[in-house]
């Protein structure tokens, strides 16, 4: 499994972090998403040999958030 914490803009409520965390989490390979909306961080544990880091980024930005750049 592999962990990655992604910086991301235009969270802002309760819907927002259903919205992340049920829309990554449908992904095959995620094992589990955490939305930290008060830091503006989504933390995510996934196998990277059924998902890529570019097609959690997509479903984060269809929903209209900025993914900025991932922390290590």
């Amino acid at each position: 499994m592999q962990k990655i914490t992604l910086k991301v803009q235009g969270m802002s409520c309760g819907h927002c972090i259903s919205s992340i965390e049920g829309n990554v989490g449908k992904l095959s390979g995620i094992e589990s998403v955490k939305v930290y909306l008060d830091k503006g961080k989504v933390d995510v544990s996934f196998d990277s040999t059924v998902v890529s880091l570019k097609e959690i980024k997509d479903v984060i930005e269809d929903q209209g958030y900025d993914v900025e750049e991932q922390v290590s």
